[in-house]
């Protein structure tokens, strides 16, 4: 029998296996900051993602109300990629596991 802790870490994909974390997308994730104007990183989003004026509003709104926004996800190759692009044009990023 499985803990309830066991059961919480393993989570089944529609065909019944297990999904294991390195299955998991990973996420690129935005933080606020005292550098930045709320303007430049709208125009960021736009410019690295393609993402439209509004989305990238919604986006930077989120960063800047919530302290923080996912703006990409998927294999670890790209979200790295996404954080170094964020990176060199100054916005602080992570990435992290998708939960």
């Amino acid at each position: 029998m499985n803990s309830p802790v066991e059961l919480e870490r393993a989570q089944v994909d529609p065909l019944g296996r297990e999904v294991g974390s390195e299955d998991r997308p990973w996420m690129t994730v935005v933080w606020n900051d005292p550098v930045n104007l709320m303007s430049y990183v709208t125009y960021v989003f736009q410019k690295l993602f393609g993402y439209s004026k509004d989305h990238a509003t919604k986006l930077m709104l989120d960063v800047h109300q919530k302290g923080r926004a996912v703006v990409s996800s998927g294999g670890k190759d790209k979200v790295e990629a996404d954080v170094a692009k964020l990176h060199a044009a100054g916005l602080w990023a992570t990435m992290q596991r998708d939960s």
